[in-house]
């Protein structure tokens, strides 16, 4: 696995915030990332139909199953939860207890903005930096090799062909 920069940057807004937001585009690490960064945290999908469909019925005891926090991942699946986080955190002030991914949506930003303003700290993950592919000692050897492969952490850890994995890519974005 790939060490992220980003890590550091995690853990010190988690010592500070109630809630950390990691965002950025799919398939840049965020879920990777934070799995990694708080092993000891329960995580749930919001993608789980299941998950999503209490999350929505009912966010209050959602949240409850959660005494020490979790990784909610793919938060703009169920927006509608921020508020009752917001009530959670502010009862609750322990630094770092939800931990929540998320794609970059409008409806997300302004959400976490309205509900949780002054208690989240918002982290932005893009693909590798040149810098993170060079620590791991796998960066392509030429600056067209790095251009023809890009730095999507797929390419990384899977034996998958650039031009194939970019045009699934995009499909999957439309």
């Amino acid at each position: 696995m790939i060490s992220r920069d980003a890590q550091d940057i995690l853990l010190e807004m988690a010592q500070g915030y109630y809630v950390v937001v990691v965002t950025g585009p799919r398939q840049s690490g965020k879920t990777t990332l934070v799995q990694q960064v708080f092993p000891e945290k329960k995580y749930v999908s919001l993608e789980n139909p299941d998950e999503r469909e209490f999350a929505d019925e009912d966010p209050k005891r959602f949240l409850a199953r959660f005494p020490q926090g979790a990784i909610l991942d793919e938060v703009q699946r169920c927006p509608e939860i921020l508020a009752y986080l917001q009530a959670r955190v502010d009862a609750d002030r322990q630094p770092g207890q939800f931990i929540l991914t998320g794609s970059q949506q409008f409806g997300l930003m302004s959400g976490i903005t309205q509900s949780l303003a002054g208690r989240a700290g918002l982290l932005e993950l893009l693909p590798f930096s040149l810098h993170e592919v060079q620590n791991a000692q796998c960066a392509p050897a030429t600056i067209d090799d790095l251009l023809l492969k890009g730095l999507y952490p797929p390419l990384y850890d899977r034996k998958l062909t650039p031009a194939l994995w970019y045009k699934s890519y995009m499909q999957d974005l439309c």
